[in-house]
């Protein structure tokens, strides 16, 4: 490929006020539009006693912030790119980044707990508007875990100096509902300093997370998968409360060794991955391990009897190839072997429980999203306005899988940078008749029967309820 004129005769001019270069934000800001984002927003997000007016006209300036999420904003000054073109003539108030940064600004813990609100109602609208967790009436995974963001400015509130030596970070805790025929959306988000414990308000974030889930349609088997740091008698009970199930990773406590020692050699069950898996602890691709369960394991044994869990501990073991193989006593046999526990209640056999536990890194993929695109930066130095900018993330996350579940098959799996590239970023010039406007598009667009299946689904009439 190679530009067909020379340079002389190639010119180019920022002139045209017709044009927009997301088009595909139509469609979009439409959907949200019809689950009410706007509503809930003036609804729930009251912001009282704050000065120059921040707190007026929330509903567009918090569609704004997620119009710019959706077309790749991953900063405040970034949000500029809707004020270009014919975008005001496409939709109405459109706020300047400087006006956004103050409504960020502008918010304390208790707005930062009504955007919660927004949120888990607003997922609730879109699952019921869309086919956005396919299954979920007979089963889906909540999924927990936290992930450290790396931050640059010393003025940050609540950036510290936590895991990794030299780095400060903020640590935001996230949770995604999944199905196993969807890909994940987020259910709950919240932001915490960088030193907090990873399981720091875990039983209640995961409380939250439950009931968001059977907001959003998850009435059958609901399984609350996690990591190690949210093995703990609080977080277990708050499953059993929201009569869900647990499938955590269990650390390798004494208690869990001598379970796993007891387990006889006949227990082990050969299990062969179809595809290669990477090892948690080294990262290395393995494919075969071995399986055994040990049905009735009682934890928390030194927590007051009302507080102890007896269900399933499942181990998986893999050779350690970095030691050589003891064959000998007993007690040698951990040098040969690594072991990842789990506990759980999930009645599913053996084998399946232990795929599904394993696919709880399903939500490595949401975190990756999240630093590729608006969470690439953490743009304020108020540590409220940055969760509130988290919250936003989510919705605007949510929005987009939205969007391609609505659209096709293919879009309902793809990834959200896919899904800008097919649908969002489309340019469009505007064309105006009779009170009409008119979105030309580019002729031979690849995508274009996808996007306008989207279009037109979201601008029929809604269905008699």
């Amino acid at each position: 490929m190679q530009v067909s004129h020379t340079p002389a005769a190639v010119s180019a001019a920022f002139d045209d006020p017709n044009l927009i270069a997301y088009a595909g934000l139509v469609p979009v800001m439409r959907l949200a539009e019809r689950c009410g984002l706007p509503r809930l927003v003036t609804e729930k997000v009251k912001l009282t006693g704050v000065t120059n007016g921040a707190g007026a006209a929330a509903d567009a300036k918090v569609t704004s912030i997620v119009a710019g999420m959706v077309g790749g904003a991953d900063s405040i000054d970034d949000l500029d790119v809707l004020r270009h073109g014919a975008m005001p003539a496409m939709f109405g108030g459109i706020r300047a980044p400087s006006t956004l940064g103050t409504f960020l600004r502008a918010f304390t813990h208790g707005h930062a707990l009504q955007l919660h609100a927004v949120h888990r109602r607003f997922l609730g609208a879109l699952a019921a508007h869309t086919p956005l967790l396919p299954g979920a009436d007979q089963m889906a995974f909540i999924d927990v875990d936290s992930t450290h963001k790396r931050v640059y400015g010393r003025t940050k509130q609540g950036a510290e100096y936590g895991r990794f030596k030299g780095i400060r970070t903020l640590h935001p805790l996230l949770a995604t509902i999944c199905t196993p025929q969807s890909r994940p959306v987020i259910a709950g988000v919240r932001m915490r300093r960088g030193k907090a414990a990873d399981s720091r308000g875990a039983p209640k974030f995961v409380s939250e997370a439950l009931a968001t889930a059977a907001e959003a349609g998850c009435t059958g088997l609901r399984v609350l998968r996690a990591d190690s740091q949210f093995y703990n008698a609080g977080v277990i009970a708050a499953c059993r409360r929201a009569g869900a199930h647990f499938s955590i990773t269990a650390g390798m406590n004494p208690s869990i060794k001598r379970a796993i020692l007891a387990i006889p050699d006949q227990a082990w069950r050969q299990i062969t991955y179809p595809t290669a898996v990477p090892d948690p602890e080294t990262g290395e691709l393995i494919s075969d391990a071995e399986v055994a369960e040990i049905p009735a394991y009682t934890a928390f044994a030194s927590r007051k009897k009302t507080e102890r869990v007896t269900a399933r501990l499942i181990v998986r073991r893999v050779r350690d190839l970095a030691k050589p193989a003891v064959v000998g006593e007993q007690g040698e046999l951990f040098p040969a072997w690594r072991y990842h526990p789990f506990f759980t209640d999930n009645p599913a056999p053996t084998l399946q429980a232990e795929r599904e536990h394993r696919h709880h890194a399903v939500i490595e993929q949401v975190i990756a999203d999240s630093k590729n695109s608006a969470l690439a930066h953490l743009p304020s130095a108020h540590f409220h306005a940055n969760a509130a900018w988290l919250t936003l993330w989510a919705m605007a996350y949510n929005l987009l899988r939205a969007t391609g579940a609505l659209t096709s098959a293919f879009h309902a799996k793809a990834t959200t940078a896919t899904l800008r590239a097919h649908l969002i970023h489309v340019p469009a010039r505007l064309a105006r008749s009779a009170r009409r406007i008119t979105l030309h598009l580019p002729h031979n667009w690849r995508w274009q029967h996808a996007w306008t299946h989207l279009f037109d689904t979201v601008h029929a009439p809604p269905e008699p309820g």
